[in-house]
C-alpha cells in the first residue's frame, strides 16, 4: 500500500534513530543461521511520525527480507480478517503451494482469509484463530531464504478477529522466523473490544516503544531544510509551538509556507498560528471547498469506502463522470488530500477522518446505503456490504434486513460471531417485520452463545416470547436457552426452561428431546429437590427403549449414566450404555460435532463407562472426541473438555504424570476463552486429585488456592465429586476438623439416592479421618461402604472397600482383607489403586515381595510419596 513519502526525499527521520536502530538489530536477528523472530511494537498519537518510521523499516528490512504490509483503516474495523488476508493471504494461483500453505485446517482458514467459499455452518472462532497461527508459522517457514517480515500500521483500526490472531501469535514469534512489526494510537482510540489484544501485543513486544513530539531543534532544523538557510530559529520555535512538535502537521505546515510564504510585514506568530489552524481538524476539510463541488464529492465519497476500493467506484458514488473523476483526482492530490494511484488512499489518516467528518450527515448515511448496494453489484459477499449497512438510518427496510442476517451467516461460518451479533443487533433497529421478529432474536441468540451467554438468554428467552417459531425453531431455542444457562452455571433455570417447554410441546421427537434435556440438566444440578423421585421417572421413561431413534438413545445414555452414580450393578449400567450406542460409538446425529442433540450426550456414555471399570470403552469415545474437535477445528470449549475426559481416562488408569500433562492441557485451552466455566471446575478437580494420588499435596494446595476450588461451589456437577475431592485435600495438608466438615458436606450425596463409592469416595476419606476420634463411626462407614461397592461390583469399588476396611480393622484381620483387596485390585485398571494395595498389605504383613512389586507399579504410575513410601520399608 502507498504510505505518504517524507516532505524532502532523502531527508532524515529526526530523533528516530534509537527506534530504527532496534528495528535494524530485530532484523539482524532474523537473518541468522539460526534465525530469531520477534515482535516490535510502536505506538503514539495521531500524527506523531508512526507511518514514517515504519516505512523506513520496511525499506530497511526490504534489502534482506520479504515484507508484506497493510495500514488498517476505520472502514475495515467491521469487517473480520480483513487485516489478517492483507498480511498472510496466500495467491490463490499457486494452487499447489496453496494446499500446503492453508494446512489441515484448510476448510477453517480457507474461508476466514476469501480464499475458499465458507460452509452453511457456523466455524469455531478459536479453531480459526488457532489455524490462523499455525499458517503464519508456515508461511515464515517457507520463506528461509528472505525471512518473513509482517508490517502492520494503524492496528488500532484493525478489525478484532485479526487482533485476536496477532495477539495469539505474538507469544510465539520468538521461536518462528518472522518479525511482527506493528504502530498503533494509545489502546484509548481502539474500539473496547480490540483494546485487551493491543495490550496482549504489547506484552508479548521485544520492544515496545512511545514515539515523542519533535523537539524546538528538530523544528528548526526542518525549517531550514524547507525555507531555506535564511529560515531563523525563532521562526522554527514559533512553528514548533504552533504544531506541538507533532511531525506531521510540522510538515504540512512547511509545505504551505513554501507554497504561501509569510508577508514580511504581518505578525508572524499570529499568521503562523492561523496557517496552523488550516492542517487539522475541520480547517483542513474546508480546503476542499477551495477545489471545487467535484473534488469535495469524490473526496467524501472516497472516505465512506475506505482505503484500497478503486478510485472508479468512489466516482460512481459520488456521481461523477470519468473525466470529471481524472480532473477531481489531480486537484485531490496536489492538495495533499490523497495519494497518485487508482485505489482510494488519503495521504494521512488525519486527513482521511477529516474528510469523513465533513461529510453532511445525510450525504454520508445515503453514501453507505449506496455503497453497499455498489459493492455487491461488484461481486461482493454480504459480510462486505454489511459495514456499510450498518451506518444506514433504521428505515423499517425488508431488504436490509435480510441483507443483514446473510451477512450474519456469512461472518459466523467465517468464525466471527461478534461481527455477527452487530449485523443482527442492527436488523433488530431496522426493524423487521413482525413475523421476523423472534427469528432474528433466535439468530442472535445463537450468534451471541460463544461469546456472551447472558445476551443468548436475554435473546432467545425474547424469541420464545413472540410469535413466528415453529415447533422445530421453538425446540432448538428452548434447547440452546438451556444450554446457555448451564453454561453460566444457572442449573436450575435450564432445567425449568425445558422442562416447561416439555410441558407445553405436543408428543414426538421434540417432545422427546426436551425431556432428555430436562432429565440432563438436573442430574446435573449440584442440589436437587427429589433425586431418587426423578431417577424413578427417568427408569420408568428409558427401560423399555431399545435405542432405536436419538431421543431414545438421549434417554438411554442418561439412564446409563444415572444408574452408575446411584451406584446400580455395572453390568446393569453397561448394559444400557451399550443400547444408547451404535456398536460403541455414538450414532449419527448425536455424536461430538453435532449441535442439535449437543456434546453432552456422547461425553455421559464415556464418563460412565470410565467409572464402572470399562476404560477401554471410554478411551475409545475420547480419543474419538478430541480426534473429531481437532479434525473440525473446534479448538475452544468443547476441545478442552474432551482434554479433560482423557485426562479423567488416565486418571482413573492410574498414569497420574501423563493425567497431570492432558488436565493441564485441557485448563491451558479453556483459559483462552474465559474463566469460571464448567470445564475449570472439572478439570481442576480432577488436577488436584491427581496431585493428590501422586503425594504432591503442596501443589495440590497451591493449584486449589489459585484457582479458588473450595466452597462454596456452584450449582452445576463437577467431575468428580468436588467437596469429596476437597476434604481429601484438607485431610493431606493436616486439618482434620475442616477435613470432616467438608466430607460431611459430601455425605449428602446419599440423601440424592447416589452411592457410587468410586465416583464420591467420601466414606472412605471420613472413615480416615473419623479412626482415632470416634472409631464406632469410622467403622459404621467402612460397613456402609462395603455395602455399596458390593452392589456396584466394579473390582475397583471392591479392592478400594476392602483396603478402607483393613486400615481400620485389628491386626489380626487386616491381613486377609489386604490381600482380598489385592486380588480385586489386580483385576481393576486402576494400577495407582493396586499399588497402594500391594504398599499396604507389603507394610501389614512385611512381605518384601509384595513391597517391590508396589514400589515398582507406585513409580510406574507417578505416585512418587507412595513409591518413597515403599522404597524406605524396604531399606
Amino acid at each position: 500500500m502507498t504510505t505518504t513519502p517524507p516532505p524532502w526525499p532523502g531527508d532524515p527521520l529526526l530523533e528516530r534513530e534509537l527506534e530504527l536502530a532496534a528495528a535494524d538489530r530485530a532484523v539482524d536477528a532474523l537473518c541468522r543461521p539460526r534465525p530469531e523472530g520477534g515482535l516490535l511494537v510502536y505506538s503514539g498519537a495521531a500524527g506523531i511520525g508512526k507511518t514514517s518510521v515504519l516505512a523506513r523499516v520496511r525499506a530497511r528490512a526490504a534489502e534482506r527480507c520479504t515484507v508484506r504490509t497493510t495500514r488498517a483503516d476505520p472502514g475495515t474495523t467491521a469487517v473480520p480478517f480483513h487485516t489478517a488476508r492483507a498480511l498472510v493471504a496466500p495467491d490463490p494461483a499457486d494452487t499447489d503451494g496453496l494446499a500446503a500453505l492453508l494446512g489441515p485446517r484448510r476448510a477453517l482458514v480457507g474461508p476466514a482469509l476469501g480464499l475458499t467459499p465458507p460452509g452453511t455452518d457456523p466455524a469455531d472462532p478459536q479453531g480459526v484463530q488457532d489455524g490462523l497461527v499455525a499458517l503464519a508459522a508456515r508461511a515464515a517457514r517457507r520463506h528461509h531464504a528472505r525471512p518473513l517480515v509482517l508490517v502492520l500500521d494503524d492496528a488500532h483500526w484493525a478489525d478484532g478477529e485479526s487482533l485476536g490472531w496477532l495477539a495469539a501469535l505474538g507469544p510465539r514469534l520468538a521461536r518462528l522466523p518472522l518479525l511482527l512489526v506493528v504502530a498503533h494510537r494509545p489502546t484509548e482510540h481502539a474500539a473496547e473490544e480490540s483494546r485487551p489484544h493491543l495490550d496482549a501485543l504489547g506484552t508479548a513486544a521485544r520492544l515496545r516503544v512511545t514515539l515523542r513530539a519533535l523537539t524546538p531543534e528538530a523544528a528548526a532544523h526542518l525549517t531550514r531544510r524547507a525555507l531555506g538557510a535564511g529560515a531563523d530559529d525563532a521562526l522554527g520555535r514559533e512553528l514548533w509551538n504552533a504544531t506541538g512538535g507533532s511531525p506531521y502537521e510540522l510538515a504540512e505546515l512547511l509545505a504551505r509556507l513554501r507554497e504561501h510564504p509569510l508577508d514580511p510585514g504581518a505578525d508572524r506568530a499570529t499568521a503562523v498560528r492561523e496557517l496552523a489552524a488550516t492542517v487539522r481538524g475541520h480547517r483542513l476539510a474546508d480546503r476542499l471547498g477551495d477545489l471545487g463541488p467535484d473534488a469535495a464529492r469524490l473526496a467524501w465519497a472516497a472516505a465512506v469506502l475506505g482505503a484500497g476500493v478503486p478510485l472508479r467506484l468512489a466516482a460512481s458514488l459520488a456521481g461523477v463522470s470519468p473525466e470529471q473523476q481524472a480532473t477531481a483526482t489531480g486537484q485531490l492530490c496536489a492538495a495533499r488530500v490523497l495519494n497518485p494511484g487508482d485505489t482510494v488512499d488519503f495521504t494521512h489518516p488525519l486527513v482521511a477522518g477529516a474528510v469523513y467528518d465533513a461529510v453532511p450527515r445525510s450525504l454520508r448515511t445515503a453514501f453507505h446505503g449506496r455503497a453497499a448496494w455498489l459493492l455487491t453489484a461488484e461481486g461482493h459477499g454480504p459480510a462486505t456490504a454489511a459495514r456499510h449497512l450498518l451506518e444506514v438510518h433504521p428505515d423499517q427496510n425488508p431488504a436490509l434486513v435480510e441483507q443483514l442476517r446473510r451477512a450474519a451467516r456469512e461472518h459466523l461460518a467465517v468464525g466471527a460471531p461478534d461481527a455477527a451479533r452487530r449485523c443482527l443487533e442492527r436488523a433488530l433497529r431496522e426493524p423487521p417485520e413482525h413475523h421476523l421478529r423472534a427469528l432474528v432474536h433466535h439468530e442472535l441468540g445463537c450468534a451471541a452463545l460463544l461469546t456472551s451467554p447472558a445476551d443468548t438468554v436475554r435473546h432467545l428467552r425474547t424469541a420464545l416470547e413472540l410469535p413466528g417459531l415453529d415447533d422445530t425453531l421453538r425446540a432448538d431455542a428452548t434447547f440452546r436457552l438451556a444450554q446457555a444457562l448451564a453454561h453460566n452455571q444457572q442449573m436450575r433455570e435450564a432445567s425449568l426452561s425445558v422442562a416447561f417447554a416439555a410441558a407445553t410441546t405436543e408428543p414426538g421427537p421434540e417432545r422427546l428431546r426436551l425431556q432428555a434435556a430436562h432429565f440432563m440438566y438436573d442430574a446435573f444440578r449440584a442440589t436437587e429437590d427429589d433425586g431418587p423421585g426423578r431417577s424413578r421417572r427417568l427408569a420408568q421413561l428409558a427401560d423399555p427403549l431399545a435405542g432405536e431413534t436419538n431421543a431414545e438413545r438421549a434417554l438411554l445414555t442418561l439412564r446409563a449414566f444415572d444408574g452408575m452414580l446411584r451406584g446400580e450393578n455395572h453390568t446393569v449400567v453397561a448394559e444400557f450404555c451399550a443400547r444408547a450406542l451404535a456398536d460403541g460409538r455414538p450414532a449419527p446425529g448425536i455424536g461430538w460435532t453435532d449441535t442439535a442433540w449437543g456434546f453432552e450426550y456422547p461425553c455421559l456414555a464415556g464418563i460412565t463407562y470410565a467409572w464402572i471399570d470399562e476404560l477401554d470403552r471410554a478411551e475409545e469415545l475420547f480419543d474419538e472426541a478430541v480426534r473429531a474437535y481437532e479434525i473440525s477445528g473446534w479448538s475452544g470449549g468443547h476441545l478442552a473438555f474432551a482434554h479433560m475426559l482423557t485426562g479423567a481416562v488416565l486418571r482413573r488408569r492410574g498414569r497420574l504424570a501423563e493425567a497431570e500433562t492432558r488436565l493441564r492441557e485441557s485448563l491451558r485451552l479453556a483459559d483462552r476463552i474465559g474463566t469460571g466455566l464448567p470445564v475449570h471446575w472439572d478439570a481442576v478437580c480432577l488436577l488436584v486429585d491427581t496431585l493428590l494420588a501422586r503425594g504432591r499435596t503442596a501443589d495440590a494446595q497451591r493449584l486449589a488456592e489459585a484457582r479458588g476450588f473450595g466452597p462454596p461451589y456452584p450449582d452445576a456437577m463437577i467431575l468428580p465429586d468436588a467437596p469429596s475431592v476437597h476434604g481429601r485435600l484438607l485431610l493431606a495438608l493436616g486439618r482434620a476438623d475442616e477435613a470432616v466438615a467438608e466430607l460431611e458436606a459430601a455425605s449428602a450425596l446419599a440423601g440424592r439416592g447416589r452411592h457410587n463409592p468410586v465416583w464420591a469416595p467420601w466414606r472412605r476419606d471420613l472413615a480416615a479421618a473419623l479412626a482415632e476420634r470416634d472409631p464406632e463411626r469410622a467403622h459404621a462407614l467402612t460397613g456402609r461402604l462395603r455395602v455399596d461397592a458390593e452392589r456396584f461390583g466394579t473390582p475397583t469399588a471392591l479392592g478400594m472397600a476392602l483396603g478402607c476396611e483393613a486400615a481400620l480393622a485389628p491386626a489380626g484381620a487386616a491381613t486377609a482383607l489386604h490381600a482380598r483387596a489385592v486380588a480385586h485390585l489386580e483385576e481393576s485398571p486402576a494400577h495407582d489403586e493396586l499399588a497402594r494395595a500391594r504398599v499396604a498389605l507389603g507394610l501389614a504383613t512385611g512381605d518384601r515381595d509384595q513391597l517391590h512389586r508396589g514400589l515398582l507399579l507406585a513409580r510406574a504410575c507417578g505416585a512418587d510419596t507412595l513409591a518413597e513410601q515403599a522404597r524406605a520399608a524396604l531399606a
